[in-house]
């Protein structure tokens, strides 16, 4: 099992997402926040989940296209993670952290 958490940023949620591998070409993922938007998308993925239609150009993503359905905010960072974690789940990505770090310069 692959368990992500996801601290989405100014908004304040904390999402934690769970991915199994069910056989080469299926995964279950688990999707817990408290943002109603986060919730509807996951609940709008196909269960289990063909993880190469998650992991696909973002115009044939089901990942993306769930997105486009459900969250109002093009800079959430969950359905990233949620991607992300299928493709460690399933040994095609190593679990290395990614980060978002903001520098402000004095001007």
């Amino acid at each position: 099992m692959t368990k992500v958490k996801v601290l989405a940023g100014a908004c304040g949620f904390t999402t934690m997402i769970d991915v199994i591998k069910l056989d080469r070409s299926k995964v279950e993922i688990s999707v817990d926040s408290p943002c109603e938007m986060v919730q509807a998308f996951s609940h709008s993925l196909p269960s289990p989940l063909q993880w190469m239609k998650v992991f696909a150009k973002v115009k044939d993503s089901l990942v993306f296209e769930a997105t486009h359905d459900n969250l109002k905010h093009s800079d959430c960072p969950v359905p990233v993670a949620l991607i992300k974690a299928v493709m460690v789940e399933m040994g095609a990505m190593l679990p290395k952290d990614a980060t978002i770090v903001f520098i402000k310069e004095d001007c």
